[in-house]
């Protein structure tokens, strides 16, 4: 376990969770089991119609605001990996790529393709057409999937994956073609987001964490990467800091060079 939900699926029974609202007077928190699927590892959304996509045991699912649980890219057309891989998953949400002319259709999903050949998976928004959209080549395997819905990576698909004790990351335009934003990013395991703009000095980057370090990088388009944080949290292996996200609600700036970087960019062509 790996990504998003990994540290969900290890404390609650693959359940998903929820939390309750919280008032300015009492400010409190509370976990609630939501529904359950089976070795779930990621989930992505929300699609158009509200529901989200769901990864457990080589299989996918939709689920609804309700908890309410649908098979997903089922069937001869459907989706179909090797039992036991942890194929991570983004959902599009329709972004328009202007060096390429073209845009991602909305409700897709990709998927990291764990086998040979080595590359991304597209399942269209019905779920009963899938296909190869990229291979992608000089890596050992992929460990990471975000769209950039900021639009400093012109909104294309994001990856990352392993190479020679470096992190080779790629953005992957709506037409499958791929470029190489950087080969020699450090070492990293975890989730992926891209900031928004008013993440002070690193809006717009990619934030990426190594759990096995407990760093936490911020990677420009142009391949120059820092260091932002290295949070005071056990690392290692499936305990370390495995995700992030940057939630809507918290608009100000969040980080800046001289609060949460001791590091300058290094240039990492």
């Amino acid at each position: 376990m790996k990504y998003r939900v990994a540290a969900i699926a290890a404390a609650i029974s693959a359940a998903w969770i929820a939390l309750t609202p919280t008032t300015a007077a009492s400010a409190t928190t509370a976990w609630e089991q939501w529904t359950q699927i089976k070795g779930v590892f990621d989930v992505d959304g929300p699609r158009t119609d509200g529901s989200m996509v769901v990864a457990g045991s080589a299989a996918l699912y939709l689920v609804d605001a309700t908890g309410h649980t649908t098979p997903f890219a089922r069937g001869p057309g459907g989706y179909h990996e090797d039992a036991g891989a942890e194929a991570y998953l983004a959902v599009s949400r329709g972004g328009d790529v202007a060096g390429a002319q073209c845009s991602f259709a909305p409700d897709e999903t990709f998927l990291l393709r764990l086998h040979v050949p080595i590359g991304i998976t597209r399942i269209n928004a019905a779920g009963d057409e899938t296909g190869s959209f990229a291979n992608l080549t000089g890596v050992s395997t992929l460990n990471g999937i975000a769209f950039d819905t900021v639009g400093s990576f012109d909104h294309r698909l994001l990856v990352t994956g392993p190479a020679g004790g470096k992190t080779t990351v790629f953005a992957i335009d709506c037409n499958g073609a791929v470029k190489v934003i950087t080969r020699s990013a450090p070492a990293l395991e975890g989730g992926l987001a891209v900031a928004p703009q008013t993440f002070g000095s690193f809006g717009g980057d990619l934030i990426a964490p190594d759990e096995l370090s407990g760093k936490i990088y911020a990677i420009a388009p142009d391949g120059k990467v820092a260091l932002i944080a290295r949070p005071a949290l056990p690392t290692g292996g499936d305990i370390g800091v495995e995700s992030l996200a940057h939630p809507t609600a918290f608009a100000r700036p969040a980080c800046r060079r001289e609060t949460c970087s001791w590091r300058q960019r290094e240039a990492h062509p």
